[in-house]
């Protein structure tokens, strides 16, 4: 029987091959939340950088919202970036809800994480920001694209960005979310010291009950839904 670890390593690499994430003389950037996804993928991408071919390196970043109240042990981030041979850097940013009254407080501090994240990434010179966005995750985007949208779409594995030198790409997309849970108890990833007040009270949660109903009609639906969305 496979374990866990050797079932995570399976599709990372399958999907490293599929979309062609990492390519030779990269420099990719992690973000890095202190959630069970992106440190995953950080220790998973660090993994495979020490394999000769292709050759790339890896650099990580915890971006710190000043004005939200959870809480990371950033020297408990520190300590596993240092275990996994991964620089981190730890950037300060915070947003003015008052500024902007057409968009959500989740809204605006994701733009503000993602800019803080870019202007890192920018600044190292890397040419990849590598996100811990799990296949359950490109799901729920489907799904919340279709119904509040109009457009069945979702989060693609690589992406070009328009404004920026560089690409996002999702090393975690075929992996789903209760596997990353499996593979971080079994790694014994230590938990947010305290969660984001906001993250139970979004769409997304609507989402993933609604899959949990459409995988009750049919247990391969996430297969389903990856050949509509031709991912």
């Amino acid at each position: 029987m496979k374990t866990t670890e050797q079932h995570i390593d399976r599709l990372f690499n399958k999907a490293l091959r599929q979309y062609a994430l990492v390519e030779e003389g990269d420099h990719i950037l992690v973000g890095l939340s202190g959630g069970k996804d992106s440190m995953a993928l950080l220790q998973l991408l660090a993994k495979r950088a020490k394999v000769f071919r292709p050759r790339f390196t890896v650099e990580a970043a915890f971006i710190r919202m000043t004005n939200i109240p959870y809480q990371n042990d950033e020297t408990y981030l520190s300590d596993f970036a240092q275990k996994n041979d991964v620089r981190l850097h730890i950037v300060e940013t915070a947003f003015d809800e008052s500024t902007d009254r057409r968009h959500t407080h989740c809204f605006l501090c994701s733009w503000m994480r993602r800019k803080a994240l870019f202007d890192l990434a920018n600044e190292l010179g890397c040419n990849k920001i590598a996100l811990g966005h799990n296949k359950d995750d490109l799901m729920q985007t489907a799904l919340m694209n279709l119904v509040f949208v109009g457009r069945f779409e979702t989060m693609q594995p690589k992406m070009q960005m328009d404004k920026w030198p560089m690409q996002i790409v999702r090393p975690l997309c075929l992996i789903r979310e209760a596997d990353v849970q499996a593979f971080a108890t079994a790694q014994g990833y230590r938990r947010q010291v305290k969660n984001c007040p906001y993250e139970d009270a979004s769409r997304r949660t609507d989402m993933k009950h609604l899959i949990s109903q459409l995988e009750k009609m049919n247990p391969d639906f996430d297969r389903s839904i990856f050949r509509a969305l031709r991912l």
